[in-house]
């Protein structure tokens, strides 16, 4: 008798993530789009402009733990479900401040309604892929961010053209990401359990492949079922070598993120259209980087087994942590505008690499009803230096006149994406003792 085929229904909710993915990030880069056109009519200054770039990460970050707690508990497809509906709302606020400090205060409610999206997608890759398919599902929702940027700036920029205004394109912008989280949101509320369009093989593929990490996991345990609290996380080098690497990355992809669009403006004098045009290459190119990434990683950890799986993570960071460096470094020394794009797209397609391999180091670490609380905490702690660095830059570009400085620093930051993986054992769960 014929095996019945498996379906795929599991990739069809990361499909989905990916698409809230890619809104979330339209909602948090359409403010740097149009930043040049608000700092215009509302004459802020470089040090205002940092600020209210930074607010977002702050009510990001702080919500990170209580968020992983929250997926860890309750279905994480619900709790993304009401954030997402919120993320629109503050959207539409935005577009109707003028004040600094209300600009401040909305970015900041944007930032903890977004909190549950890594989270929630660090907990759905425990419930529905093998440790084989995660780097390949962590870069499918991680695709999403590059691909909020590609298509937020040239759509911000056409809304702003269309319809006369960064107001006008903010409340746009609000409306559009309501919408499509109603649609997509309701997918990721199910399990392999409860979804209809998966079919029994997929169900025992699914099952056998988590119950088989499990029963790998505890074989290296002298107990039955681990309990590990919070603290013991918070105590272990591996745990902080993840928060550390993870936040080098989140320091890049966030300053380009928040400040780029006011290089490319100030430095190279690209207008609106101009700008649209060259986030979209940028971001563009980074999605195969994520993509190409996760693919990669996957396949060397099917062809050598978990044996080698500490090799080909560092081996991997290592790497990405090099290019992303020399990158930067050479954006310092840029003098034309093709060189910075190029430099900025080399370094978030690396980037976007090493962002799907870190989210998948909260499976890797934690004990499974923990998956959630931990990758929150990584989102945490990358956030507050996702909060810090527009300040910094704000404060490098008011003091000095000049981006110099601060691509410097990015440059150190890509070095530590590879540094910091070197103190994570891959291998084993936090919390697991040997025989």
């Amino acid at each position: 008798m014929e095996k019945t085929k498996k379906t795929n229904a599991r990739w069809t909710v990361f499909i989905m993530l990916a698409i809230i993915c890619t809104i979330n990030y339209i909602d948090r880069a359409v403010i740097s789009v149009c930043m040049p056109q608000i700092q215009e009519e509302l004459q802020f200054s470089p040090e205002i402009v940092g600020a209210i770039l930074s607010a977002f990460f702050w009510g990001y970050a702080l919500m990170q733990i209580p968020c992983g707690w929250l997926c860890d508990r309750f279905k994480p497809g619900k709790i993304l479900l009401i954030g997402g509906l919120c993320w629109g709302i503050f959207q539409i606020f935005t577009g109707l401040v003028s004040s600094s400090k209300i600009f401040m205060f909305i970015r900041t409610l944007l930032g903890v309604s977004e909190a549950p999206i890594y989270p929630a997608g660090a907990k759905l890759q425990s419930i529905w892929l093998p440790v084989t398919e995660r780097s390949r599902g962590s870069a499918l929702v991680d695709v999403g961010s590059s691909l909020g940027n590609a298509f937020g700036a040239p759509l911000v920029a056409f809304f702003v053209l269309w319809l006369d205004g960064w107001r006008e394109a903010l409340i746009a912008i609000g409306i559009l990401t309501a919408l499509i989280v109603l649609i997509c949101g309701r997918k990721l509320m199910t399990t392999p359990d409860t979804n209809k369009n998966v079919n029994q093989a997929e169900r025992d593929y699914i099952k056998s492949a988590l119950e088989e990490e499990w029963q790998a996991n505890q074989a290296d345990s002298a107990l039955g079922k681990v309990k590990v609290s919070l603290k013991t996380y918070f105590t272990h080098k591996d745990f902080w070598g993840m928060c550390f690497g993870f936040t080098c990355g989140n320091a890049i992809a966030y300053g380009l993120m928040t400040w780029g669009p006011m290089y490319l403006a100030t430095v190279h004098h690209l207008d609106i259209k101009g700008l649209g045009g060259a986030l979209f290459i940028i971001y563009g190119v980074s999605v195969l980087g994520g993509l190409l990434g996760g693919t990669i990683t996957d396949m060397l950890k099917r062809k050598f087994g978990k044996k080698y799986y500490n090799t080909i993570m560092h081996g991997n960071l290592l790497l990405i942590g090099v290019m992303t460096g020399g990158a930067m470094l050479l954006l310092s020394q840029s003098r034309s505008l093709y060189m910075a794009i190029a430099c900025i797209t080399v370094a978030l397609f690396f980037q976007k690499w090493s962002g799907c391999l870190y989210w998948t180091v909260p499976a890797a670490l934690a004990q499974r009803e923990n998956i959630g609380t931990v990758g929150g905490c990584m989102n945490c702690v990358g956030n507050i230096g996702g909060a810090i660095i527009p300040l910094v830059i704000g404060a490098i570009v008011g003091s000095t006149g000049s981006y110099f400085l601060a691509i410097v620093l990015f440059a150190c930051f890509g070095i530590g994406i590879g540094l910091f993986s070197l103190f994570i054992n891959f291998n084993k769960k936090i919390g697991v003792t040997s025989n």
